[in-house]
């Protein structure tokens, strides 16, 4: 029988790009996830502008906040604590809802943590699978983030194996996508078309993949510029660009490259679990090409379902769920949105256990918060 003391009931709040995400979670099952993206009011500029980010988190928190609460059945008054991403991300976007959740865990005098946006994505997948195993191998990437981490326990250490030195797999979708002329996000509508196209059609280079490479690395500045340049050569010389072939082959280059650098690292650190996560683990192709290759080499593979992979709120609450169930020092509540909070800190902790918690809570009860 689980003790009640091990499901905690959290809410979280997710502000680091385009998307105001609030979820709610208690232990391991999602009760609740709220979004409200802007990424309509970005499409224009063909990327996210950070100032109009900023003011549409504003505009949507309180909302987001009071739907996802409706959502869950529950009241604030009900909830454990409160968790918030505090890095990385835009910096102003990330300060909407770090003051957002302080304001909150304040009034209700509940515990704040400030969380780590990567971990979050790691963590998450306890949503959809259940605990993760110890240790989990994660391959994280998203519009800003390549990453292979290696977590032991995901409210504590998390390791670092390799990065992208460049663009980021999301960002070059993007750009890729703007040369094309299919708008933004670029990862939905290149996966569109690609499954349209022919994978082998052109061969576009795999980048950092050398025997004297860094072997966990990624580089996609060099694939990105090969497919522009094929398309302007075509384009100079009167000839039809052929939109779904150039999706496929640059889409097969870039996940070619990341499932077999992530299948390396689980053989190379004995991990027998593989765990795919961010906006681009949402795209088709790499998940099928994921699965094929783990099950080819024995290891087992966790994928959330798409919504889950895009930023969200559920991710935040997830991982601050598993802080209070670990019984994690709490943030203080000078907490400050870091934009480049290292994944190496999976939260950040206040100075001292004494968070005048108790002392908030008897003001909050009868002030601040109806």
């Amino acid at each position: 029988m689980t003790d009640s003391r091990d499901e905690p009931l959290v809410l979280g709040i997710e502000t680091s790009c385009d998307e105001t995400g609030v979820g709610i979670v208690r232990g391991t099952t999602l009760l609740a996830d709220a979004v409200a993206s802007s990424v309509d009011e970005h499409a224009r500029f063909g990327g996210v502008v950070p100032e109009v980010a900023s003011r549409a988190h504003l505009e949507a928190m309180i909302p987001t906040i009071q739907r996802a609460l409706k959502d869950a059945g529950v009241s604030a008054r009900d909830l454990d604590g409160i968790a918030v991403t505090a890095g990385p991300g835009l910096a102003g976007a990330l300060l909407v809802g770090v003051s957002a959740a302080k304001a909150y865990a304040y009034a209700l005098g509940k515990p704040l943590y400030g969380v780590n946006h990567l971990a979050s994505h790691i963590c998450v997948d306890q949503l959809e699978h259940g605990p993760l195993p110890e240790p989990t191998m994660a391959l994280l990437v998203s519009g800003g983030h390549s990453s292979l981490l290696l977590s032991s326990d995901i409210t504590s250490d998390v390791r670092p194996l390799g990065a992208t030195i460049d663009d980021a797999a999301g960002e070059a979708f993007d750009k890729i996508a703007r040369v094309l002329n299919l708008g933004f996000p670029g990862g939905p509508v290149i996966d569109r078309y690609a499954k349209e196209g022919d994978p082998k059609a052109i061969t576009f280079p795999r980048g950092l993949t050398g025997p004297r490479d860094p072997a966990y690395d990624f580089s996609f500045s060099g694939l990105k510029t090969s497919v522009a340049r094929w398309i302007e050569a075509k384009r100079a010389a009167g000839e039809e660009v052929p939109v779904r072939d150039v999706s496929a082959s640059f889409q097969e280059a870039v996940v070619d490259v990341l499932t077999r650098k992530a299948v390396r690292a689980c053989k190379d650190e004995g991990v027998d679990h593989l765990m795919i996560g961010g906006g681009v683990a949402a795209n088709s192709r790499l998940r099928a090409l994921a699965a094929e290759r783990c099950e080819a080499a024995g290891i087992r593979l966790r994928v959330p379902r798409p919504k889950l992979c895009t930023d969200n709120g559920a991710m935040v609450a997830a991982l601050g769920a598993e802080m209070v169930a670990r019984n994690r020092v709490p943030s203080d509540w000078d907490l400050s949105a870091d934009s480049s909070l290292p994944v190496t800190d999976p939260h950040v902790p206040g100075h001292s256990h004494d968070h005048d918690h108790d002392h908030v809570h008897e003001v909050s009860k009868e002030n601040l918060y109806s």
